[in-house]
């Protein structure tokens, strides 16, 4: 169901002037966002949600998703005024699916850190508008973005209500004080690096480097024993009883 249906069933359930009629905001929203800009764009959510969700696999205190809807007023339903982040993390809740993020179904929760993905149709509403809304509204801790094809890379932290510019590492990282992780750019996309400035990979790089690691055991038993037999043989030369 989309949002224009959801806001003619609550225009429908909604009588004016009748205290009896209270309007309950609807709990079961679905999303209702466009299509990302590209594929860049889309693998570059699904980077940041497989690596998190890996590296915090053990916890269930925290929500993660990536282009979903924020309905934050219920009266902002019939205007059509939400928005949906490309990438966003909300702490102190629950790790469970959802159709979208409705504040008044989540304790009034606001994300933590919100990345947008920049893209030239897109750059000038998510460093103004939406910045605006984010600092202002919704007061979140954290805000970056990150162009998929410029490899533009900002962040701000919410300091005495407004958004102050996040100082970059020598390597180009921006510290993450809500996710106790570094963001930075590495082979062209933005990852997670640990306090400890450990890239936290993905699931198939974990693969990838358990077996090079079984490869390389395999190499290093080969070469042992090609130099035992090479010994074995020199002392056989020797006339030495290998016995």
């Amino acid at each position: 169901m989309t949002a224009a249906k959801n806001s003619e069933v609550l225009a429908q359930s909604a009588i004016q002037g009748n205290p009896e009629n209270i309007i309950i905001p609807p709990c079961d929203l679905w999303s209702d966002e466009p299509p990302l800009e590209s594929d860049l764009h889309r693998e570059q959510i699904e980077l940041l949600l497989a690596c998190l969700k890996w590296l915090w696999r053990e916890r269930n205190d925290f929500y993660a998703t990536g282009n979903l809807t924020i309905y934050y007023s219920e009266e902002n339903i019939t205007t059509r005024d939400f928005r949906g982040p490309d990438f966003f993390v909300v702490l102190g809740t629950q790790n469970r699916p959802r159709r979208s993020w409705m504040l008044w179904a989540e304790e009034g929760k606001y994300p933590n850190v919100i990345v947008e993905l920049l893209s030239n149709s897109t750059a000038k509403v998510d460093k103004t508008t939406k910045k605006e809304l984010y600092q202002d509204t919704f007061r979140t801790p954290e805000y970056f973005w990150f162009h998929p094809e410029t490899f533009e890379f900002q962040g701000f932290r919410l300091m005495a209500g407004k958004y102050q510019a996040i100082e970059a590492t020598q390597e180009g990282w921006l510290w993450s004080e809500q996710l106790e992780l570094f963001l930075g750019i590495n082979d062209t996309k933005l990852r997670f690096f640990t306090p400890d400035k450990q890239l936290v990979s993905t699931p198939e790089e974990r693969a990838a480097l358990a077996e090079q690691q079984v490869e390389e055991e395999r190499k290093q038993k080969e070469l042992a024993q090609q130099r035992v037999e090479e010994l074995l043989a020199k002392l056989k030369d020797l006339g030495v009883d290998e016995q």
